[in-house]
């Protein structure tokens, strides 16, 4: 699967990550071999997450510290995610991805997938996680509520996402009008 190197400033290129995401959302998902065609989705929209928020300068502790998208409990991806970045960068940061197994060792990392193996500890996770620079994403019910930021749904078959803008500027993460446009956003409380 062909993965685009996006500059923050490229305008064209933007547009181009963003017509993917669009086709992400399009997408009907259907059954394959290996990882499912719904991770592969979720796997693109991560990617993309990193190439449309910006992070606060503190959230990097030096110039070439690499970019982490973490997977916190049972890993959906099955090495599709690795495939995703594999040599990919984020404004000079080499993209790699981290498997947690706990909420600890997760702190160093920019965007966390907490996987639905974790759904009885969700609240305490996301609890711990509270006021780190980190965009927490997840798929289960109740994730917004519990205080993520991004929840994937499945609507229609296929693969949409809600945000919650509060939850990201406590975070002090800044999500770009391209992807809230395309989100549903919801307010605490809701998911």
């Amino acid at each position: 699967m062909p993965v685009l190197t996006v500059s923050k400033h490229g305008r064209a290129l933007r547009m181009g990550v963003a017509l993917s995401m669009l086709w992400a959302l399009a997408a009907p998902l259907e059954a394959e071999t290996g990882v499912s065609k719904e991770y592969q989705i979720k796997a693109v929209f991560l990617f993309n997450f990193a190439q449309f928020v910006t992070w606060p300068p503190a959230a990097f502790s030096q110039p070439d510290e690499p970019f982490r998208i973490g997977v916190l409990g049972n890993d959906p991806f099955d090495g599709f995610l690795d495939e995703a970045v594999n040599g990919e960068k984020v404004d000079g940061h080499p993209l790699v991805i981290r498997r947690y197994s706990s909420v600890e060792d997760a702190k160093e990392c920019q965007i966390l997938f907490i996987s639905s193996s974790e759904s009885q500890k969700m609240e305490s996770i996301l609890s711990g996680l509270k006021g780190l620079n980190i965009l927490t994403v997840g798929d289960t019910e109740g994730f917004i509520r519990d205080g993520g930021i991004v929840r994937f749904v499945i609507k229609d078959n296929k693969i949409h996402f809600r945000i919650n803008p509060e939850a990201a500027k406590s975070a002090e993460l800044t999500i770009s009008s391209q992807v809230l446009r395309l989100a549903e956003i919801v307010g605490p409380g809701q998911d």
